[in-house]
C-alpha cells in the first residue's frame, strides 16, 4: 500500500462527496483541518497517516446533514477505506475518530481516545474560533434561517446532546454555547497556542457586536 498514493485518493474522494455542501462544512473546511492537524502532529508523538486520513475523512457526512445519524460517517469512511486497502486496524481507528470527534454540547463523554483524535480533534476545534469561525457560524446560521441575535433568548450551557443537536437558538447563543468554551478544551500545546489568539479575536468582534446592537 503506498500511503501517499491513499492520501491523495482520499483529497479526491472527500472532494467529490463534498461537491455542493454548505459552506461552513464543504471541502475547504476539510484542508484547513488536514493541515493544522500535520502542523500539530510535528510537535506530537503521533501516527501521521492515521492524522491525515482521520482528519481527511472526519465530516465525510457530518450528522447534522443526516438527520442526526451519526453512523454514515464512520460506515462510508470504512467502504472508501477498504476498497483502498487500508488495514483493518488502522480503519477502526479512523472510524473512532470520526466517532468521537464532535463537541455536541460538550456535554458527550468520549468513549475512545487516542493522541491522533486529540490532534485532528484540536484542528477542527481551531478552524471553529477566530475569524473562520466566525464566518463559519455565521454561514450556517444563515443556512438554517436563524436569527442573528434575540436578547430575550439566553445561551443554555447545559444542554443534552440531544437539546444540542436540535437546537434553533440564535446565530450568537452558539459563541457562549461552544465557541468560546473551546480554548479551554483543547489537547495539545499547540493547539491551545493557536486557539488562545483566535479566542482573543472573537472576543474583540464579540464586544464589537453588542456596541454596535446597541446603537453605539
Amino acid at each position: 500500500m503506498d500511503k501517499q498514493q491513499v492520501i491523495n485518493n482520499t483529497i479526491l474522494y472527500v472532494k467529490e462527496t463534498l461537491q455542493g455542501a454548505e459552506g461552513g462544512h464543504d471541502y475547504f473546511h476539510i484542508e484547513r483541518v488536514y493541515k493544522t492537524a500535520l502542523t500539530i502532529a510535528k510537535t506530537e508523538n503521533v501516527n501521521n497517516f492515521i492524522v491525515a486520513l482521520g482528519a481527511l475523512l472526519h465530516d465525510i457526512a457530518d450528522s447534522k446533514f443526516y438527520n442526526g445519524d451519526e453512523t454514515i460517517g464512520p460506515k462510508k469512511a470504512r467502504k472508501f477505506l477498504e476498497a483502498q486497502g487500508v488495514n483493518e486496524e488502522i480503519i477502526i481507528h479512523v472510524e473512532k475518530i470520526i466517532k468521537n470527534i464532535s463537541f455536541k454540547g460538550g456535554n458527550f463523554k468520549k468513549e475512545f481516545t487516542s493522541k491522533e483524535l486529540e490532534v485532528i480533534q484540536d484542528a477542527d476545534r481551531l478552524d471553529a474560533i477566530g475569524a473562520i469561525g466566525i464566518a463559519r457560524c455565521f454561514n450556517y446560521g444563515g443556512f438554517k434561517n436563524r436569527a442573528l441575535y434575540d436578547p430575550d433568548i439566553l445561551p443554555n450551557l447545559h444542554m443534552t446532546k440531544e437539546e444540542y443537536k436540535k437546537s434553533t437558538a440564535p446565530t450568537i447563543n452558539h459563541f457562549y454555547e461552544k465557541l468560546l468554551l473551546l480554548k479551554d478544551r483543547m489537547n495539545t500545546t499547540t493547539g491551545r497556542k493557536i486557539a488562545e489568539e483566535r479566542h482573543n479575536f472573537m472576543q474583540t468582534f464579540l464586544n464589537q457586536f453588542f456596541k454596535e446592537w446597541n446603537g453605539n
